[in-house]
């Protein structure tokens, strides 16, 4: 009873993460989404998503008597077929800025990854296969498994101060 008056009545609750999957948008035009000037779009295709279903078919009936007592019971197979769950779709998404992504920034970047266990090499500030693989372990959880970065996901690394104003 006496160690219940040292606890704290509030707790700090644990920061979020970006759901990077809302920040997706998919345009049937070519081109990135109309916007406001100083807003820089990045895209990728996200794959087809197949699934293996298997489903029993009835291959015989169940035979029954004239009582309605079962003779022979009805017999299944299985089979097995593929089916589309998502179709493969171009998507944009904001991004940080070209003249944003010097070596700094990307060392930066590098940094943020490495304190996360994503990235283990030495900082190098370049874009490189590493750099990239290590970005996409930080998205794919968040909704978005690509290997280039998002302003959201930036954002949520730190590395992006402040929020451009959304359409």
């Amino acid at each position: 009873m006496a160690l219940a008056a040292c606890q704290s009545a509030y707790a700090p609750a644990a920061p979020g993460h970006a759901d990077l999957a809302a920040e997706l948008v998919q345009r049937a035009e070519s081109g990135p989404p109309p916007g406001e000037e100083g807003i820089c779009w990045g895209n990728d295709v996200t794959p087809a998503v197949i699934e293996t279903v298997t489903d029993q078919e009835l291959a015989a009936p169940a035979t029954l008597a004239a009582d309605g007592t079962v003779l022979t019971p009805a017999s299944y197979r299985s089979v097995t077929h593929q089916k589309i769950v998502q179709d493969r779709a171009e998507v944009w998404f904001r991004a940080p800025c070209p003249a944003v992504m010097t070596a700094d920034f990307i060392a930066t970047l590098q940094r943020a990854l490495k304190a996360r266990g994503l990235y283990r090499l030495a900082l190098t500030g370049a874009m490189d296969g590493p750099t990239r693989d290590a970005i996409r372990r930080f998205q794919a959880p968040l909704g978005f498994d690509s290997p280039l970065l998002t302003l959201a996901a930036a954002r949520d690394l730190g590395l992006v101060a402040a929020d451009p104003v959304r359409q």
